[in-house]
């Protein structure tokens, strides 16, 4: 069993910081945002004239619209997190334990149920499918290779669990080869790393994270200044994704970033708001789970606008019921899944590989 040292002084020592928590919480509205923007122009039904998403504003659908880069939020606190997590458990097996154990179940059961109920309700490539295409859609999204195979994304948000995979695997790889071989061994998944990095440019996200979970380094700025300039810089990273390369984006996602962690500081305070803490909590089930929400209301949708139902009252009631809905659902399966099923799992696997650990031992 490959072990592992403590982390250096500096460093990000695990402790949990609540404005990550309510970062978490933020990006996960924020992809939802999209989706009530994304979803009401949806056209893949044989419904005449189907979208329902009434005319907006030009500057209200550009502010909407970014929603979606909720993600590279997600990649800065996976960046942030997962070296001190590695550290913490003291080895490689227990680490990718741990990270099947938090990422797999929520993902599972959404998988079988969306290929169960797909075929009966003719959710897009489902439609006409046949049994081989079925398994090797199946397979393929089961163990996150869709993409390299060339097939359809399954669940509509799971495209991202690809690239939180191969982060772990390849920080946990390029850290390995550091304490075992020194920079020498290390340096061609450094290279893989920077090669990945020009390929999939919002992957550079994760080096933010991983930049201050390596240092002390915050930005500390009090009070309201301190939210305001926080606000400023997560508008400016939104910003230049859209308008220009996600490189551009480093560097307002940097200065926000650092305003997120310092002690103290206002835009840390505000994300630690009692609501944005139980939405971080249930970020992981929301982020996964409110597609499968919005998608019958999609579908309500799409038919009423198509008998002449007003379209400014069907998104009001969209967005209103997707988001309370998608909450609810999201807390039930955090409940369920994220703590009742992982701790049955924990409880009857951990075993069957690891011997328990002794008293005072920490992973």
């Amino acid at each position: 069993m490959t072990q592992l040292p403590h982390q250096p002084g500096g460093a990000y020592d695990g402790s949990f910081v609540p404005s990550v928590q309510g970062l978490r919480g933020i990006a996960a509205l924020s992809v939802l945002m999209d989706h009530f923007y994304d979803m009401p122009k949806g056209g893949m039904y044989d419904i005449p004239d189907p979208g329902f998403l009434p005319p907006l504003w030009p500057w209200l659908q550009s502010v909407i619209n970014v929603g979606g880069h909720g993600v590279e939020l997600f990649f800065m606190i996976s960046g942030f997190l997962i070296p001190a997590s590695l550290v913490r458990h003291g080895s490689l097996p227990r680490f990718f334990f741990d990270r099947v154990l938090r990422i797999m179940p929520v993902f599972v059961v959404l998988h079988l149920a969306l290929f169960a109920i797909g075929p009966i309700v003719a959710y897009k490539f489902f439609r006409g499918i046949d049994l081989p295409s079925y398994l090797a859609i199946f397979t393929a999204n089961l163990f996150f290779v869709q993409d390299a195979l060339g097939l359809p994304i399954a669940q509509q948000n799971a495209w991202t669990l690809t690239y939180e995979w191969a982060f772990y695997i390849w920080f946990a790889a390029t850290f390995s080869m550091l304490r075992i071989g020194g920079k020498l061994l290390a340096a061609p998944l450094i290279l893989l790393g920077i090669a990945c990095l020009m390929h999939w440019p919002i992957t550079a996200f994760f080096c933010i994270g991983m930049l201050f979970s390596a240092t002390g380094f915050r930005i500390a700025i009090p009070g309201r200044l301190g939210l305001i300039a926080g606000l400023a810089c997560g508008a400016a990273m939104y910003a230049s994704l859209v308008l220009f390369h996600p490189f551009v984006g480093l560097l307002p996602g940097f200065l926000l970033f650092g305003m997120v962690l310092a002690p103290g500081a206002g835009l840390g305070k505000a994300l630690s708001a009692p609501a944005l803490q139980y939405v971080g909590k249930i970020s992981y089930s929301l982020y996964l789970v409110h597609p499968f929400v919005l998608f019958p209301l999609q579908v309500i949708g799409l038919k009423l606008v198509a008998v002449g139902v007003d379209r400014w009252l069907l998104w009001t009631a969209f967005i209103a019921l997707g988001l309370v809905m998608s909450l609810v659902a999201s807390a039930i399966s955090y409940e369920l899944i994220e703590v009742r099923l992982r701790r049955l799992l924990d409880g009857a696997i951990r075993g069957m590989f690891f011997r328990p650990l002794k008293i005072g031992q920490s992973i």
